[in-house]
């Protein structure tokens, strides 16, 4: 399901209850499950050969700098990212020019690091990065761009982490 409005915000979010240590759940622990992340993300059939600890790399690089910007904290350090999208596009061949569009050919797993490092520096570059959030539940820490018009998105799902909130006020309200 994505909720984050970006692929790279997809990346970031396949560490489920992120907040939580005691229910943290790792969503690519080996290359297969990459695969099946990057066909579901969009990305076309994909060989498995590797990669999964590059882009898991990427992931925590990348949050570490995305998540205080949707808290209202000063951003992470960003060298480990911008070392990562600087090697990318060195890999990067230019897919157009008006508007400049740079693609990473992606036919296995291993390809992924570097086309998902474009995917962040287009979510840097291109977004509007004040409309970037965290989840309101307290152990959820998905990222998602609030696209609603009053900017008043406040869960990665309403139907998710929103029910359970909503659950537990009503829970609180009835039995004080």
């Amino acid at each position: 399901m994505a909720v984050g409005g970006h692929r790279a915000l997809e990346l970031l979010n396949t560490v489920a209850w992120r907040l939580d240590p005691a229910r943290t759940e790792e969503r690519l622990p080996d290359d297969d499950a990459l695969q099946r992340w990057a066909e579901g993300a969009g990305f076309t059939p994909v060989a498995v050969d590797g990669g999964v600890a590059e882009v898991r790399a990427l992931r925590e690089a990348a949050y570490r700098v995305l998540r205080p910007l949707a808290t209202g904290a000063a951003p992470g350090d960003p060298e480990p990212v911008r070392r990562l999208i600087v090697g990318a596009l060195g890999r990067a061949a230019i897919a157009s020019v008006a508007p400049l569009d740079w693609r990473i050919a992606v036919h296995g797993t291993s390809d992924l690091p570097a086309a998902l490092a474009l995917e962040v520096w287009r979510l840097l570059q291109f977004e509007d990065l004040t409309r970037l959030r965290e989840c309101a539940d307290e152990a959820c820490g998905w990222l998602f761009l609030d696209r609603s018009r009053n900017g008043s998105r406040r869960w990665c799902s309403s139907g998710d982490c929103g029910n359970r909130d909503r659950a537990r006020r009503h829970y609180r309200r009835t039995h004080t």
